[in-house]
């Protein structure tokens, strides 16, 4: 589907983090609707750096961009020898998803000079273009404020969110020079994000264990723990959207609030099981959001978006490729 009228032929479009999770399926979906558009992916890959967490620090895998036939550019949003490299030429829209995205990590200084440092020299190359720039922020900017999270209520909880929400703070000093368009993920889940290891979706992890004949594993409470699950189609939706929408900082969810406990019975009822729920204690409670829902009037007003797949919706379409994965990645 094509959500937008405007003709990219002629453009040039960039998407950092391009190998990862939502940057992936961007470069996907602007190949098949924009094939005479100019596609160039940017990412430093995995490498085999970890965090203290044992989680990879690079969450770009090449098997994501299998099929995609633009450039590829390899290199460190944190290296200013490689974006000079990269904005050696000129770019129409920047589509900025490279990021440390780990929730659970707790180096501040590379999750400050990753998320925030880069982001400004790329504001920097786009005022100095003319670009326009589509950017990654997140609903952990909102930590446990309460819900419905409105832009303006924000308290985040992990250096994650506060690097999100410097991010956005940044933004707003550039909005008189450069149109820019933040959005603000909440939970996503969706193809392609299998890389992403342990900061995967539950939808794919409770997935995976399902289909290997274990009962999913969920957090005590998980009932009363409720999230606004995005699927990934919508997401990328609210990134083509951006690029007609004016500067600002938008949420990105369905709007609606679901608990994990649902995650683990649709994906039963879809696969056929009936294994029951294991219940852990959860280790993360001083940094962790129980209740996220996303206000998206002023998206929905703003970028024209419309949300398509509620959580069921979005399981059932996804759940060919979480056995896939188990088939041919586990």
């Amino acid at each position: 589907m094509r959500y937008i009228d405007k003709d990219l032929s002629n453009s040039a479009v960039l998407i950092t983090g391009g190998a990862g999770f939502i940057g992936s399926n961007l470069a996907f979906y602007l190949q098949e609707h924009y094939p005479d558009a100019e596609i160039v992916v940017f990412d430093r890959f995995q490498d085999g750096n970890r965090f203290e967490n044992g989680n990879p620090i690079s969450l770009g895998h090449f098997k994501n961009l299998l099929g995609f036939r633009g450039e590829i550019i390899t290199g460190d949003i944190t290296n200013r020898e490689d974006l000079e490299r990269l904005f050696s030429r000129k770019f129409d829209y920047i589509f900025h998803q490279a990021a440390i995205s780990d929730t659970t990590a707790t180096n501040q200084k590379l999750v400050m000079e990753t998320n925030v440092d880069s982001f400004r020299s790329i504001l920097e190359y786009a005022k100095r273009f003319g670009s326009k720039v589509i950017y990654a922020s997140s609903g952990a900017v909102y930590g446990n404020s309460p819900s419905p999270q409105k832009v303006g209520n924000e308290e985040p909880k992990n250096i994650y969110g506060f690097s999100k929400l410097v991010m956005d703070n940044l933004s707003r000093r550039y909005f008189d020079e450069v149109e820019i368009v933040g959005l603000r993920y909440f939970n996503v889940y969706g193809a392609r994000e299998f890389f992403k290891g342990k900061t995967a979706s539950m939808v794919l992890q409770f997935g995976l264990q399902i289909l290997s004949g274990q009962a999913p594993r969920l957090f005590e409470g998980s009932d009363k723990i409720f999230r606004d699950f995005v699927y990934i189609e919508d997401v990328i939706q609210a990134n083509i959207k951006a690029i007609e929408g004016e500067s600002g900082i938008y949420n990105v969810g369905t709007g609606i609030a679901r608990s994990f406990q649902d995650i683990a019975d649709i994906l039963q009822m879809e696969l056929g099981t009936d294994y029951g729920s294991e219940y852990i204690p959860n280790p993360y409670t001083s940094q962790y959001q129980f209740f996220t829902q996303a206000d998206i009037r002023e998206t929905q007003q703003k970028l024209g978006y419309s949300p398509r797949f509620s959580l069921e919706d979005g399981i059932r379409d996804y759940i060919d490729e979480i056995k896939r994965i188990y088939r041919d990645e586990k």
